[in-house]
């Protein structure tokens, strides 16, 4: 198709990359995404779930396999999603977490100067709200903004603080079109069953068909902002509407507990007590954790036009809903 925008993604595997190809191939892109490794355990699952994408292999630490990526798909949008995302891993294997999460930006970004596209291809950076740590000096009370102090507590927050900086810093000395989206916690049924949210789920449908009797969690206090990664992922592609490159906040402006999560999902097989089923392990309780994190989504809503339109009830329901499905199709085969 004449005039047809073309659309990079690195991290296709992940959630949020596959949310983001299924909205930018209706919007009419061509979608390109980046995987790692010619025997990739995910590549069939990609290749069914989104035919449309055209896969291509690279690695972020591997910056001329970043380079060849570019000028094969000559993408007129960059979206950098891929990174050692889990928080608890991170603190395992922290030099692996420094290589992709925070070196694997200045890769990606080096590959679209070096093509010579510095001045033609928009690029989105993943950042997190990870990189605030639960402590803001600013605004007491308040949830964190564009503006707010960072302060990492963990391997993977440090990286990705890295790469936010490194994006200004090349949207500053180059005159790239980089936005970075400061995102908050967003879940959803793509989420990976390492994640606490879809570990929850997951659980959940297997305790209601009788395929488990417990779930092991760690530390069940900590309060986050959590929204739906569909919502968010739209967040993603305005920034790269938006007239001029910058940095934003996607939140829902609201924090709720584990121990929230855990009542609300339980409610949806109709059981009113969590507690018997769930066990607390150490082993899943991190060396420093952060408390609560909130976030102050009032610039994106602003300046983007941006809402969300799943709640956080609505969001429990929905990944419940799709693991009660994929595991009663389970039991049944």
């Amino acid at each position: 198709m004449a005039g047809e925008r073309k659309a990079l993604l690195t991290g296709i595997t992940g959630q949020d990359g596959g949310h983001l190809a299924e909205l930018l191939h209706e919007e009419g892109y061509e979608v390109f995404g980046l995987i790692r490794g010619q025997n990739n355990p995910r590549r069939e699952t990609i290749s069914r779930e989104l035919p449309y994408v055209r896969l291509i292999e690279g690695d972020l630490t591997d910056p001329t396999s970043i380079v060849r990526a570019v000028e094969a798909s000559q993408p007129d949008e960059l979206y950098n999603l891929a990174a050692i995302s889990h928080v608890g891993y991170s603190f395992k294997n922290p030099t692996l977490t420094a290589s992709v999460t925070g070196l694997g930006v200045l890769n990606v970004l080096e590959a679209v100067r070096v093509a010579g596209l510095a001045d033609t291809t928009k690029v989105y950076q993943a950042s997190t709200s990870e990189m605030f740590g639960g402590l803001d000096y600013n605004r007491p009370g308040a949830g964190y903004n564009e503006d707010s102090l960072f302060h990492p507590r963990s391997p993977y927050g440090v990286a990705k603080l890295y790469g936010h900086w490194i994006a200004k810093n090349y949207r500053e000395s180059y005159g790239m079109f980089v936005s970075c989206g400061i995102l908050f916690n967003h879940e959803g049924e793509r989420r990976g069953l390492e994640f606490v949210t879809r570990k929850i789920t997951d659980a959940v449908a297997r305790i209601s068909l009788g395929l488990q009797e417990t779930i092991e969690l760690g530390d069940l206090w900590p309060k986050r902002d959590w929204g739906y990664a569909g919502d968010f992922v739209r967040g993603m592609w305005l920034m790269l509407q938006h007239d001029v490159p910058d940095d934003f906040v996607l939140a829902t402006g609201e924090t709720h507990s584990i121990e929230e999560f855990l009542t609300l999902a339980f409610a949806e097989i109709g059981i009113d007590d969590w507690r018997p089923y769930v066990v607390q392990n150490p082993e899943f309780m991190r060396p420093a954790e952060v408390d609560i994190l909130l976030g102050d989504p009032t610039k994106a809503e602003r300046e983007l036009g941006w809402t969300r339109e799943v709640d956080f009830p609505g969001l429990v329901s929905r990944m419940v809903a799709h693991d009660l499905s994929m595991q009663s199709s389970a039991v049944r085969v």
